[in-house]
């Protein structure tokens, strides 16, 4: 099992951890439901390091992307960032990623899965041929990912207590967008307007070398401290990301799921060639068979990830991907596939919770 620089760090804050993705991870600290309301109201503080970062450099990095990812990475300038997806051949989703563009047409960084990484970075050297082969040149590729942290700082008052940190101006800093310079006295940070729990905040990237790790977690909560800043834990990311609506790999989304199904048409985009963009643009015309939605039960009962949704009748019609009891809007809640019929808004399912069939309706997501 792996760690990341800041295990150390996790285990002397008293953190409750578990394997995630081949990682020694913190799951929680003080109570998931305690660090969910921290983001919510304040700021929290996130160990991300386990994601992966991959680096793709040359005047054919852009025509890489561009063919292995559904949305159109040619719109970004440089300091913008974008989310996609990597779809496999027979309309599936090898993974959901972030691409930043560090230099226009020249240099970009990607960000994946952390289970994903050795799947993804295969997927996307297969689609990077030896020049001369098909006209295309060969992109040169660096896999980052055990030498990158990550600190995700997110709540409403996040940007307020990182800016004593930087001269960059991270206060002003537009949705998906990023800048890099010095940060906590340490150079080529990058500091990204990104996130996951859908309450503001900022992802810090930066090379892990000369101590830069402890200077900048120390330096954070030091910042912090007067406004009461806290470390999260991975139980409060997914309540947080699951309130908002975001898909998760491997539970939300996964190789035999298209991102039409998934509600992620936002993010394919049919103006260039890229894989299974026939089978996308046939769902999109013709309407996919099934739908993932957001739901919330009526009756007491929490769905879980693999439980059974059924019609009124009992027969099934889909499957839970992710549930939880909602720390912030005190109600259970969950997302999953459902033939595209019941997925109308209101419409009443059923999940099957241990031998109960439990009333639940279909609801708009970002829950509220």
């Amino acid at each position: 099992m792996k760690s990341t620089p800041f295990t150390a760090k996790h285990i002397a804050l008293g953190a409750k951890m578990a394997e995630f993705a081949g990682y020694n991870m913190p799951i929680s600290y003080t109570g998931i439901n305690d660090e969910h309301a921290a983001v919510r109201k304040n700021a929290g503080v996130f160990d991300v390091s386990h994601m992966g970062e991959f680096i793709l450099k040359g005047e054919k990095a852009l025509d890489l992307i561009q063919r292995v990812t559904s949305n159109d990475a040619s719109k970004l300038k440089a300091g913008q960032a974008q989310y996609s997806c990597l779809p496999n051949e027979q309309g599936g989703i090898i993974d959901d990623l972030l691409v930043y563009c560090i230099e226009e047409n020249k240099v970009y960084m990607l960000v994946v899965n952390a289970s994903n990484i050795e799947k993804d970075w295969n997927w996307i050297q297969k689609h990077n041929p030896p020049a001369g082969e098909a006209g295309n040149g060969t992109v040169e590729a660096h896999n980052v990912s055990d030498k990158t942290c990550l600190l995700a700082i997110q709540g409403p008052n996040a940007t307020k207590i990182l800016q004593s940190l930087t001269d960059m101006d991270i206060l002003n800093l537009k949705y998906y967008t990023f800048v890099k310079g010095k940060f906590a006295g340490v150079d080529n940070v990058v500091v990204s307007a990104t996130g996951y729990t859908g309450a503001g905040g900022v992802e810090i990237y930066f090379e892990d070398k000369e101590d830069a790790a402890n200077i900048i977690w120390d330096a954070i909560f030091k910042a912090g401290a007067p406004l009461g800043i806290k470390p999260v834990g991975l139980g409060a990311r997914d309540t947080l990301r699951l309130e908002m609506g975001f898909c998760l790999y491997g539970n939300d989304i996964d190789d035999t799921t298209s991102p039409i199904e998934a509600g992620l048409g936002w993010i394919t985009k049919f103006t260039k060639e890229f894989t299974s963009k026939e089978i996308f643009a046939s769902q999109k015309a013709g309407g996919a068979e099934r739908k993932l939605v957001g739901f919330e039960m009526i009756e007491k009962g929490i769905p879980r990830h693999g439980y059974e949704i059924k019609d009124f009748s009992g027969s099934t019609i889909g499957h839970v991907t992710s549930g939880t009891q909602s720390p912030s809007l005190g109600k259970a809640i969950g997302m999953g596939y459902v033939r595209t019929v019941f997925s109308a808004i209101d419409t009443n399912i059923y999940i099957k919770v241990r031998d109960k069939l439990l009333q639940a309706k279909v609801v708009k997501i970002p829950f509220s």
